[in-house]
């Protein structure tokens, strides 16, 4: 069930968090108990509380009749059915039934409360032992269930996953729940099964008959009849210790310290987080700040000192409130995994993107995490007004500082000390080459991967010279690049000659229905589903018309109700056109570029190709056929001349390219002589089918897309190194269509170039590594390993700013992790805990140790490093005997 928000108003700025109201959790937890040990607190405490009877049935495999004992080895989900048993509620069956061992009570955590208060009370009291003699005499363990409701029999489908819980808890959530040989009956006194089924039908259309929408319920199992696993009387946590100033670099991360100033013990901060319902994302990040030193030396402390109540862009102090409570309990000394429900509950209030039980992005939480608890612990209470001013020609230097000095006067906390950094941007306009430099705070660096930054492009390349047919070429490009790069590339791919050049353009329809001639032009424009192709022309005849041809055959349509009509088919070819043309030299070229589909025969005729040529015409015929005062020559569309007909079954027509369906029939001895104005003339080729038969159209029928993606394909790992990626994010490129940029200049929006560099780090540097990628149609996820350096990042060379005098050297502390695809994943975190001198991993609740070995991984997703100082003692990956290629996936 979802957390309810707290909605205290937070404790005055003179109050400590742990006696506020703010900070104080409204416990919103359910218990399943024993219905005789709750049917006696009721009684002997006077506790008032309506019970609704449930009766559960088995659900899907239990239905076979097979015991549930040996499915649940096998299986890894089971389901059963609750139902009312209206018939409980007679005062004869409910007191029976209360006697039975496999009947429970569902109770929220204040009654729980009162309930196994009067338990303890009265066994003091009465001198023995009550079902509830001690508190830590019995075991408090979670089980997460997920709930649907059947709308037309109000009844509730639970189901029982391995994937939701440990796979003792799912042995234990299966004998106590699942129905077997003795009935199992749930008396829900906490009122949760009521607002589910409310919460449905109010949220469902009314004709709607069922649901599969699945809500998560956790409820907490009061066993009194196992030993303590998680009490308060536990083991004593070998890991609690008082950490010593020296434990983090002088810091007191491992220290609090109470009014008097005197220090006390806090745990080491291993310590899981429940998973609420695939809220990993929000484990992930949290545990990754919550082991960030100089965060949580602040948040140990007197932070609720500088709480700004009164900002109007933060939270109220409520963000704040709320993470500082969550990070005292992850450094309490009780080893216990702590449920963030109350941290939770505020995100869902303030970010109604978290609201829910859906998977979510830990990197985008972060973001949201770390502004919010920026604006609630800003120090200044009164923003001035600042505007930015253009470098106009001044030193960087001097832009940078004055550019600093207006952002910390707006913005100074402990987030901004250890967290933020700056960069220089710089936007050069394409046509008045003006220079424009800003330097914008930034929070963390969002890093392209390689794979992110180059575009996979297959092209297919005809010869015009008659030689050999069509190869489709792959070529890796730029995904800013233009289409000078991309003919570029494709010209080394298809060996281009030094007297050929390339035509590209576009096909749709069998049509080129777009040239790639402009060079600057972005081929962000061409979609993975398109289909360029590319013809080799003589080089020298850049000036010169070219002749386009498109074939056609009758063909008939659904809608054309029998009746046949000229079709285009296959991909349009192309060549060039001498000085001089007529009707036969249209033929001879056509015949040359249809070479190499010509199916070889046997006997070969030398004989004449042309069947009752026309009686030579003395006028020349001036065409221009892209004119839209060109008239059709009157061709019934469905009809063709035998007597003009090749004997390969082709017939010649000019066509206006705007207006396909105007044709001229193309006589052979006929001169034919182009206007000034005229660069391409286009000529349909209509076929008879015996025709057809003589050529292989196949190459020019099923032309490659740009690209195609291949579902369930392995491709191999890549792998890049982190300084590869940081040199994608600083490389130059030009804006998108979309992000044009207002040329101070110009006065227009302009296509400019764009360039990213460094210029002052933060202590705390946070890096994103953009695995996620988003188009029109698809969303992919990237498995590129990337090698980053555990002991020392060296940004030296990137940074801008050379008058610094403080290290650019980086030690690696925390990394968040995403396991899996797009639709479904996992995240968890890798923490190097500096008192223990070692890696541990974080997987929700369960934290154990990992290698350093085992920490580079494909899965990396966020990455968390701190300054080197100046004393530290600095390792680089090859003192560690570590080979800092190897990444796992």
């Amino acid at each position: 069930m979802p957390a309810t928000p707290d909605d205290d108003p937070p404790a005055a700025a003179s109050e400590a968090p742990s006696t506020s109201s703010a900070a104080a959790d409204e416990d919103d937890r359910v218990f399943l108990v024993l219905h005789r040990w709750w049917r006696e607190a009721q009684e002997g405490g006077g506790i008032e509380a309506a019970g609704v009877p449930y009766a559960a049935a088995p659900s899907g495999p239990t239905s076979y009749g097979i015991g549930m004992k040996v499915l649940s080895m096998f299986i890894s989900d089971q389901a059963f059915t609750l139902r009312r048993a209206d018939d409980l509620l007679q005062p004869d069956a409910s007191a029976s039934n209360a006697a039975s061992s496999r009947t429970y009570a569902l109770v929220a955590a204040d009654l729980f409360s009162k309930a196994r208060a009067w338990h303890i009370d009265s066994g003091k009291n009465a001198g023995k032992k009550s079902l509830s003699i001690e508190e830590g005499s019995v075991n408090i363990y979670p089980i997460m269930l997920r709930v649907s409701v059947t709308r037309d029999t109000n009844a509730l489908t639970v189901k029982i996953s391995k994937k939701d819980n440990s796979a003792e808890n799912f042995k234990r959530a299966n004998k106590i729940l699942t129905a077997d040989s003795e009935p199992v009956h749930i008396w829900d006194f906490s009122g949760r099964t009521t607002f589910i089924l409310m919460n449905e039908w109010n949220r469902m259309p009314q004709d709607t008959r069922s649901s599969d929408q699945e809500m998560p319920l956790e409820i907490h199992f009061y066993d009194l009849s196992e030993p303590t696993a998680n009490g308060t009387n536990g083991k004593k946590d070998e890991l609690a210790l008082t950490m010593s100033r020296s434990m983090s670099n002088g810091s007191i991360m491992g220290m609090d310290l109470d009014s008097s100033g005197s220090s006390k013990q806090v745990g080491t901060g291993l310590i899981g987080l429940d998973n609420l319902g695939n809220t990993c994302f929000m484990n992930s990040a949290v545990q990754c700040l919550a082991h960030t030193s100089k965060l949580v030396d602040y948040f140990l402390g007197d932070f609720y000192k500088e709480i700004n109540h009164n900002n109007p862009l933060g939270l109220k102090g409520e963000l704040a409130y709320s993470f500082g409570d969550l990070l005292r309990k992850l450094w309490a000394l009780d080893r216990t995994p702590v449920a963030p429900r109350q941290f939770k509950g505020k995100l869902a209030r303030f970010a109604p993107q978290f609201s829910g039980f859906n998977q979510h992005d830990s990197q985008e939480l972060l973001a949201f995490l770390l502004d919010g608890l920026h604006e609630d612990l800003n120090r200044v209470k009164c923003k001035p007004y600042s505007e930015a001013k253009d470098s106009d020609g001044r030193p960087d230097e001097e832009v940078a500082d004055e550019y600093w000095g207006n952002h910390i006067a707006r913005n100074d906390s402990i987030i901004v000390d250890i967290c933020q950094g700056q960069y220089k941007s710089t936007l050069v306009c394409p046509d008045c080459r003006k220079v424009s430099v800003t330097f914008d705070p930034f929070m963390y660096l969002s890093l392209p991967l390689p794979s992110t930054t180059m575009r996979t492009m297959t092209i297919t390349v005809f010869n015009t010279d008659g030689t050999t047919g069509p190869s489709p070429y792959t070529v890796s490009v730029p995904k800013s690049g233009d289409t000078k790069t991309l003919i570029d590339a494709l010209s080394i791919a298809c060996s281009l000659k030094g007297d050929e050049r390339l035509l590209v353009a576009e096909v749709y329809n069998s049509a080129l229905i777009r040239y790639l001639e402009e060079p600057s032009e972005v081929i962000s424009l061409i979609r993975d589903g398109d289909r360029l192709v590319a013809y080799k022309l003589p080089k020298d005849s850049e000036d010169a018309p070219i002749v386009v041809f498109r074939n056609q055959r009758m063909e008939s349509t659904l809608t054309s109700f029998g009746r046949k009509s000229w079709k285009s088919f296959g991909t349009p070819l192309v060549s060039s056109l001498p000085d001089t043309i007529n009707g036969s030299t249209i033929f001879d070229l056509y015949q040359k570029v249809m070479t190499p589909f010509r199916v070889p025969k046997d006997d070969s005729s030398d004989a004449d190709h042309i069947i009752g040529k026309s009686s030579p015409v003395e006028e020349t015929t001036d065409v221009d056929m892209n004119s839209d005062a060109t008239e059709s020559t009157g061709i019934n569309n469905n009809d063709c001349d035998d007597e003009t007909m090749t004997e390969d079954g082709m017939q010649f027509y000019f066509i206006n390219e705007r207006f396909p369906d105007q044709r001229m029939k193309i006589e052979m001895d006929q001169p034919i002589r182009l206007t000034a104005s005229q660069k391409r003339l286009h000529v349909v080729v209509c076929w008879q089918d015996n025709g057809l038969e003589q050529y292989n159209f196949s190459s020019l029928d099923n032309l490659p897309e740009i690209y195609k993606a291949v579902l369930f394909s392995r491709r191999p790992q890549e792998t890049c190194s982190l300084y590869a990626c940081l040199e994608a994010f600083i490389k130059e490129e030009p804006l998108g269509p979309e992000d044009m940029w207002y040329c101070p200049g110009c006065k227009e929006h302009r296509q400019a170039s764009k360039k990213l560099d460094l210029w002052r780090l933060p202590e705390i540097l946070i890096i994103h590594l953009k695995r996620f990628s988003y188009s029109r149609y698809t969303k992919n996820k990237l498995e590129t390993c990337v090698d980053f350096p555990v002991h020392d990042l060296d940004l030296s060379k990137y940074i801008g700013s050379r008058g610094q005098q403080i290290s650019n050297h980086y030690r690696l502390y925390a990394i968040s992790n995403h396991y899996g695809s797009m639709g479904g994943g996992h995240y968890t975190a890798y923490v190097y805990h500096e008192g223990k001198k070692g890696w541990f991993d974080f997987d929700d609740r369960h934290v154990g140790p990992i290698s350093e070995e085992s920490i580079k991984t494909s899965a990396a997703y966020v990455l968390f490093y701190r300054r080197i100082q100046g004393d530290d003692n600095r390792l680089d990956d090859t003192e560690t005997g570590i080979d800092s290629s190897d990444c796992t996936t």
